[in-house]
């Protein structure tokens, strides 16, 4: 697949978006633009939306590209933030090629308002014969400084998973739920 620019369809996103903060819902505290372009290449779209309220904000956007052969790819990511100071975000990328395979990448992340946070990332491929290889990572921490970091493989058909919890002192304990 040819690598294909998203920035002209970001610009006509963001263009359209600032055009549109005069509109009755920029008054009412959000915000939505949508682009699409074809071309002789392929095609390409995205979606940027953004609101506030008492409760918080949000922001969000996506795209998709693909091309003539059948090969597509696209990505994604949200942020809010909660009146309280919460705050959370995502991320994620993914695509698909005209032989069968596909991948996907992720991750996200949340702070709350009183100290805990959360974080995870992982990837998954398929190849074009259907083998699977992927990862994922996450950690957490309470409020009081307790912990979990635990990790997740998949390869070779084979799914595995390791588990930690610690107390806020650093001593290793048995997960809750027997993680």
């Amino acid at each position: 697949m040819r690598a294909t620019s998203t920035l002209p369809l970001c610009l006509a996103v963001l263009c359209a978006a600032g055009l549109s903060l005069h509109s009755a819902d920029a008054d009412a505290g959000r915000v939505r633009a949508h682009g699409v372009a074809a071309g002789a290449d392929g095609r390409a779209a995205g979606t940027v939306a953004a609101g506030q309220n008492a409760r918080g904000a949000y922001a969000r956007g996506h795209h998709l590209v693909g091309d003539r052969q059948g090969n597509v790819h696209g990505g994604s990511s949200a942020a809010v933030v909660g009146a309280a100071g919460g705050q959370a975000q995502r991320q994620g990328s993914f695509s698909r090629q005209a032989d069968g395979s596909a991948a996907h990448a992720g991750s996200f992340s949340a702070q709350g308002a009183q100290g805990g946070t959360l974080a995870s990332s992982g990837n998954i491929a398929r190849d074009a014969d259907g083998q699977l290889d992927g990862s994922r990572s996450t950690t957490a921490t309470g409020r009081n400084g307790g912990s979990y970091v635990g990790a997740t493989q998949v390869a070779d058909g084979h799914v595995t998973h390791t588990g930690s919890c610690r107390t806020a002192a650093g001593e290793t304990i048995a997960c809750p739920g027997g993680r």
